[in-house]
């Protein structure tokens, strides 16, 4: 059975859900959403039936785990590379 953590994700953290009966991952992306974190899931097998062709998808804080943390560095280089 699926158990998810209770730490929320920030943006470029690798997380892992349910949906449909079946796990997917995504990469979490920027957003201003307060309960919930928008993942891009494109590299999940067959997600254009889970998600109905759609790459991102909505996911509560209360149904992921986190799999891969991306540093804090990392995440400085990618905001400066978007904003400047």
């Amino acid at each position: 059975m699926f158990k998810p953590d209770r730490n929320k994700a920030e943006p470029g953290d690798i997380i892992e859900f349910e949906q449909n009966g079946m796990l997917v991952q995504g990469e979490v992306l920027p957003s201003k959403t307060k309960n919930s974190i928008i993942a891009d899931i494109s590299g999940t097998k067959g997600y254009e039936k889970l998600n109905h062709g759609y790459t991102n998808t909505v996911v509560s804080h209360k149904s992921y785990r986190i799999i891969d943390q991306t540093s804090d560095a990392v995440k400085a280089n990618q905001l400066r590379s978007v904003y400047g």
